[in-house]
């Protein structure tokens, strides 16, 4: 098994079973540098620590207090095995270096992924999250919001240059969905919310997102790739 090293994540990469989201408040811009370093310590080493781990990349919150986790399984089952093995190690050895970590983590699969725009792949330089939470579980929801979010895209006249992916996530509790949206850079983003094209436009399409039933939370926060380790068999 090869592992390539800070290469991001393809999203949208076959044979993932579940995708685990894993948001860490740290506190501080300094404690978020230690703690970046603290997984770079414990992640460096050649040997990769299990099969059914596909990748595992850290970001670093614009917010300065929050980094964000995103790793891709062949299975839950696989992801269950490393909690019960390897996990407890590697995790105590980054608590040590900065304690007092808060953690939330939450379970997705890929649902959607919008088509690269002009055929290549760029490189991201800002990752953002877009969260939306419903008041229940309802599968058919998830995905009747996403679908809703691409018609939106598929009839914007002024989509901003600066977006480059989105990859949609449903959560396997059937409550929450999750866009991994890769952009040039967080200024871009921002411009696109306040501008006129994307999810700034007032088209009718777009409307029917921003009111849909039963979206209770979420929000959305800019996120900068910081480390970044993927499996090829």
């Amino acid at each position: 098994m090869t592992v390539h090293i800070n290469s991001l994540p393809d999203p949208a990469r076959s044979g993932v079973g579940v995708v685990k989201v894993s948001t860490w408040d740290v506190g501080t811009p300094e404690r978020q540098r230690d703690a970046v370093e603290a997984i770079r310590k414990v992640w460096g080493d050649p040997e990769w620590p299990d099969e059914g781990l596909l990748s595992y990349s850290v970001y670093v919150g614009e917010d300065g207090k929050t980094l964000l986790h995103y790793t891709q399984w062949v299975s839950e089952e696989a992801h269950l095995a490393f909690v019960r093995g390897g996990r407890v190690s590697r995790v105590a050895e980054i608590d040590a270096a900065v304690p007092g970590i808060e953690r939330q983590l939450r379970s997705y699969e890929l649902y959607r992924s919008t088509p690269s725009r002009d055929g290549a792949r760029r490189v991201p330089g800002c990752v953002v999250i877009v969260d939306v939470e419903f008041d229940g579980p309802d599968a058919a929801r998830q995905r009747d919001w996403v679908d809703t979010v691409f018609e939106a895209l598929e009839t914007d006249p002024g989509l901003h240059p600066g977006g480059i992916s989105g990859h949609f996530h449903v959560s396997t509790d059937g409550t929450r969905v999750l866009n991994y949206a890769e952009w040039e850079s967080a200024e871009a983003h921002i411009e696109a919310l306040g501008g006129s094209g994307g999810v700034g436009s007032a088209t009718p399409q777009w409307q029917k997102v921003h009111s849909y039933p039963g979206v209770t939370g979420g929000g959305v926060k800019w996120y900068t790739p910081a480390l970044s380790f993927s499996s090829v068999s």
